[in-house]
């Protein structure tokens, strides 16, 4: 399912320190294991006039606003002019991009989120990928385990593909914006440049350029 690649799924793979990851797998699920050995990989080679390592695994740009309430767990990276504010919990295996906003009760664990992501108020954001300057309105958050707790598959229509993972929670493409209160089942993929009406549910593949009002009604965005 081309649609589901990375190549289809990302614009901008150039917006993320990550970038690696994405030519060396076909889908951006396959990355999510890969990101905690990443940043240990990456952050002890980070320019030292750029980041401070604070704590054990944890390298923070200097030009990043960290408050003093916030909870930062490594391995952690978090870039340049990014603003982390009271309350929020990055739990670990972060990997947060430029100018990002981590928002009040925020939590984070096992992300990547590419440059200009907000997740501004009260959000979880768990085993997901967060594409450029995409948005998640106040109290959306990502499901990432099914109740049943069997494999996550992701569904495109009657298609469905296998992933062999137990935790996945939502790909967002570049450009996406999540109204308030939408809770993103496991394995949720939308596309670039799409608008999720608040108070959604949502579930599978949602294609790119389109606006999501319920389940079986989504129009064209153009």
């Amino acid at each position: 399912m081309e649609e589901l690649t990375n190549q289809k799924l990302f614009l901008h793979m150039d917006q993320t320190i990550a970038g690696a990851l994405f030519e060396k797998t076909t889908y951006p699920w396959e990355i999510l294991p890969l990101i905690k050995d990443f940043i240990l990989e990456i952050g002890p080679n980070l320019p030292k006039e750029e980041y401070d390592q604070i704590g054990e695994d944890v390298w923070i740009a200097k030009t990043a606003a960290i408050a003093k309430t916030a909870t930062i767990c490594g391995p952690a990276i978090i870039g340049h002019d990014t603003e982390v504010r009271p309350g929020a919990f990055i739990r670990g295996n972060a990997l947060i991009g430029e100018g990002c906003v981590v928002g009040n009760s925020t939590e984070i664990k096992n992300d990547i989120l590419f440059n200009g992501v907000q997740v501004p108020h009260y959000n979880y954001v768990g085993d997901s990928i967060l594409g450029y300057k995409s948005h998640m309105g106040a109290g959306s958050i990502t499901s990432n385990v099914k109740s049943d707790k069997t494999n996550v598959v992701i569904k495109n229509g009657d298609n469905v593909l296998e992933t062999g993972m137990k935790k996945i929670g939502a790909i967002l493409g570049d450009y996406v914006e999540v109204g308030c209160g939408t809770i993103l089942n496991p394995g949720s993929v939308v596309g670039h440049h799409t608008n999720i009406y608040p108070l959604s549910m949502v579930r599978g593949y949602i294609r790119p350029e389109s606006i999501y009002k319920k389940a079986g009604e989504i129009a064209e965005k153009y």
